[in-house]
């Protein structure tokens, strides 16, 4: 197995929970919780995406106490700016000094009808403002049994990398539909047959360094029961992890995988 220099990464996705005070007390409990445990930052990377409206309180809280977490927005305009009510820049968020963006998530196609196209223009918005889109890849139960494993979530990745060129910076998260909520999560081995697909997709769209240095995430009923099982993996780089994320132990326990792996 190659030796990769690719830094885990493991991201919280609030969804529409917490509201900004909410936020303060979470993210300084969770930088205690860590810094406590003797958290690797450098070994494990830490990300949380808020929702909009607790942003500002976040990015200022990070700052001031120069906490070695990481945050992101759940969502990007295709457009600069203009006429496009309850949308939100790139360039908001970069001024914000957000890292990362959630692009095409499940959520979003399912409950605000977002297409691949959709998702390539919010993908070539993020790149554009310097923003790491993070962009969300994952069949149905009924997709997985009519085109069996990676079929859809390669196909989603092609559509939302199109006129995507160059030494990107971008992540990949696979999130089977059917495991998203379910507590029911892929087996590792599904999760890392995907990402492997997912992989060699990339090597075909954007050649070699590139599809080596980006980190494939695995989403879907992530815990701290199971994440060692899928940070094992060969081309599982962390994990996109949802209502979990919002549980304060149960979340730092999921960061300090390390401890579950033996490393």
């Amino acid at each position: 197995m190659a030796v990769t220099t690719r830094t885990p990464l493991l991201a919280g996705n609030w969804k529409m929970n917490l509201d900004h005070l909410q936020s303060i007390a979470f993210v300084q409990k969770l930088a205690w919780s860590l810094k406590d445990a003797n958290h690797d930052f450098d070994g494990a990377e830490v990300a949380i995406f808020p929702p909009f409206t607790d942003l500002r309180s976040v990015q200022t809280l990070i700052s001031a106490d120069k906490l070695p977490i990481h945050f992101g927005a759940q969502d990007v305009s295709a457009h600069d700016s203009g006429a496009y009510t309850g949308e939100i820049s790139g360039a908001f968020l970069k001024a914000l000094d957000c890292q990362y963006v959630i692009i095409g998530h499940s959520e979003r196609r399912t409950l605000h009808n977002e297409t691949d196209e959709v998702v390539n223009t919010k993908v070539l918005a993020a790149l554009k403002h310097g923003l790491v889109p993070v962009i969300c890849v994952g069949e149905t139960a009924e997709d997985l049994e009519k085109h069996g494993p990676s079929a859809v979530p390669v196909a989603q990745l092609k559509a939302a990398l199109a006129s995507v060129t160059g030494a990107v910076d971008i992540v990949v998260a696979y999130e089977p539909v059917w495991a998203i909520g379910s507590g029911q999560a892929a087996t590792p081995e599904q999760a890392e047959q995907v990402a492997a697909q997912l992989r060699v997709t990339l090597r075909e769209l954007l050649g070699d360094e590139v599809a080596e240095a980006t980190r494939v995430l695995y989403g879907g009923s992530v815990k701290s029961g199971n994440i060692a099982g899928f940070m094992r993996e060969p081309n599982v780089d962390g994990a996109l992890i949802g209502g979990a994320s919002l549980d304060l132990n149960e979340f730092a326990s999921i960061v300090r995988f390390q401890k579950h792996v033996g490393t």
